[in-house]
């Protein structure tokens, strides 16, 4: 009998005033294991970059899934996300018999999933995720920031620092931030 194929997921972007969540889900070789993998927040970029090509190059299947601006605005934060780690799960090569998602609460999928909070921390193929899902969104914001050098999205983000929220006064939102969130609606006189 085979082993049973788990998938680990997670999402990165939740708290941030701009760009897509993004979402990772991983199936792990137990042939292959990968050492130090952990929550990406309890990394270095260094190592969370180093740990991104390992887990590539040795998962049975891992992918990317995401929700856009435009859906988080439209759906919520909560729904948007949901969504995301659907589609991470549903553009997996293989298909998992069972799915540990980090935090409380599970998508609608196909197969058994169970959520598992601070699963990051504890389940290798959730950190796996985390880790995945985090090195993409970080990716996304230094493009981001090449785009639009005046927010230092390549400092904080996206997240609502001090730095984010004095530049979001001074230049106004970007296309690319959330309209939805308490902070760019009040920059923009929507509250």
């Amino acid at each position: 009998m085979r082993e049973k194929l788990i998938a680990g997921v997670d999402e990165v972007g939740r708290g941030p005033l701009v760009g897509d969540v993004v979402t990772a889900a991983v199936i792990l070789d137990p042939k292959h294991p990968i050492s130090g993998l952990h929550d990406s927040k309890k990394l270095s970029e260094k190592k969370r970059i180093q740990l991104a090509a390992e887990i590539k190059a040795k998962a049975l299947a891992w992918s990317i899934g995401r929700a856009s601006v435009e859906e988080i605005d439209t759906l919520n934060i909560l729904h948007a996300t949901m969504l995301a780690m659907q589609r991470a799960v549903e553009s997996l090569s293989i298909i998992p018999d069972e799915v540990l998602i980090d935090g409380n609460r599970c998508p609608q999928l196909a197969m058994p999933a169970q959520a598992i909070i601070k699963g990051d921390g504890l389940i290798d193929c959730i950190s796996a995720a985390s880790i995945l899902a985090k090195v993409q969104r970080d990716k996304e914001m230094l493009a981001l920031d090449g785009l639009y050098p005046l927010y230092g999205f390549a400092k904080h983000k996206g997240y609502p620092t001090a730095l984010h929220l004095e530049k979001l006064s001074l230049h106004g939102a970007t296309p690319y931030h959330r309209v939805s969130f308490k902070p760019v609606q009040r920059i923009l006189g929507l509250d």
